[in-house]
């Protein structure tokens, strides 16, 4: 039987061109700042709650409907988050995402010309940030991935799986 974690993964592996020998170098979950608001609505759904238990009977319903409706809003809101995942491998990255209906976008290494990380005063501070990838496509559904843990770190990979991959020749410096 599955268990609860396995049921809320999206399921990477299953994306991957294992015939063409393509391996995961690094899977990236959204840095855990993204679970701050569903947590902070949860316990908003709490406090909501403590008013079904002190309201009149004839309005209790009220209260006690707002309080789930919040709290399935939050679960959704973190199951979301989970559930978005940017995948490194060693021929493209490629993004998976959606609680319900999943979405897939992918790009091949090649096709990276520029990646800029983004910072703001709080990503520096618990060291995350965004990526915008410029490609040679026109549209791609991978221009920005949003809230990335260690982002420098994660640049880097890419980087080295590229240049490990001949797609670019090494740097003269004249």
């Amino acid at each position: 039987m599955a268990g609860l974690g396995s049921t809320f993964d999206p399921k990477i592996r299953k994306h991957l061109l294992r015939d063409e020998g393509e391996v995961i170098v690094d899977e990236v979950l959204h840095h855990w700042v993204v679970y701050i608001v569903p947590v902070l609505e949860a316990l908003a759904g709490v406090l909501v709650f403590y008013l079904f238990l002190i309201a009149p009977v004839d309005l209790a319903w009220f209260p006690f409907v707002a309080a789930f409706v919040i709290w399935t809003h939050a679960a959704y809101k973190a199951l979301d988050e989970h559930m978005d995942r940017f995948v490194i491998t060693n021929m493209r990255v490629f993004r998976v995402r959606g609680v319900f209906a999943q979405k897939l976008a992918t790009m091949p290494l090649g096709r990276i010309l520029d990646i800029t990380v983004e910072k703001s005063l709080t990503g520096r501070l618990f060291d995350y940030g965004h990526f915008v990838f410029e490609s040679a496509a026109q549209e791609q559904g991978l221009r920005d991935i949003r809230f990335v843990g260690r982002p420098y770190d994660r640049d880097l990979t890419i980087q080295r799986v590229v240049q490990r991959a001949g797609l670019r020749g090494p740097r003269v410096i004249n």
